[in-house]
């Protein structure tokens, strides 16, 4: 397979100071990826800039298993630094980031994340996302109690229940893969996009030229209320 294109851009949004979220845009190594920092100033940028860090040593030119276990046991690594300076700094500190990676060998990908920060792909026109949140309402919506449509204004919206660096759960990346779809685009974003742009709009401005920028600017036209990043990868048709 020829060489994928891929798009990236991180704004602090519409409302925010500073910017806790990172990212990593390696088509070089096959590796994408959006973190979403959180514990505050001097905390969440630390957590975020921690793993894309970790992602950008992998070494070049590994098979795709090697590959992935470099993506664990880095962002295991950074999960208990991050654990262990939180417990150094007091009892009520969080140095936390949600993460999503992508990781693509041949005609196949393999995606890995811990939080609400998401993976989707557009393929055929059609935009499915492809990981599962990690938070509270997603478990909400599962188990029934509320519908997906109420899930954005929950007054527990923000509550994620997996993340690196979070102590009060036992930490692991979830994972899927598939085969690539020639002409289709991955997304990886991390929720400041997808609380204030729809999914419809995020499929449609995905077709455009500079799909990473004209998302940012949806954002922020709709004045968002978090960091927003997002990464886009292509598949060559």
């Amino acid at each position: 397979m020829t060489a994928l294109r891929s798009w990236s851009a991180t704004h602090p949004g519409a409302r925010r100071p500073n910017n806790e979220d990172a990212f990593i845009d390696r088509p070089d190594l096959g590796v994408w990826a959006v973190a979403d920092g959180a514990g505050g100033h001097d905390a969440g940028e630390v957590a975020s800039k921690m793993i894309v860090d970790a992602l950008d040593g992998i070494p070049p030119d590994l098979p795709a298993a090697d590959t992935l276990n470099e993506i664990r046991s880095r962002i295991a690594v950074v999960h208990d630094a991050l654990v262990a300076e939180a417990t150094r700094r007091g009892p009520d500190v969080i140095i936390a980031s949600t993460a999503v990676v992508l990781c693509v060998r041949g005609t196949h990908f393999a995606c890995l994340w811990a939080g609400d920060s998401r993976a989707y792909r557009l393929s055929d026109g059609v935009l499915e996302q492809v990981t599962h949140d990690h938070s509270l309402v997603q478990e909400l919506v599962d188990a029934g109690q509320i519908e997906a449509s109420a899930a954005e204004s929950h007054p527990h919206a923000n509550i994620v229940t997996r993340a690196v660096g979070a102590a009060d759960a036992p930490f692991a990346l979830d994972k899927v893969s598939d085969v690539l779809r020639p002409g289709e685009r991955l997304l990886l974003c991390t929720d400041g996009l997808t609380k204030s742009v729809p999914e419809t709009a995020i499929a449609a401005l995905l077709r455009l030229d500079d799909p990473a920028e004209e998302l940012i600017a949806a954002a922020l036209e709709r004045e968002a209320r978090d960091n927003v990043t997002v990464v886009v990868v292509e598949v060559p048709a």
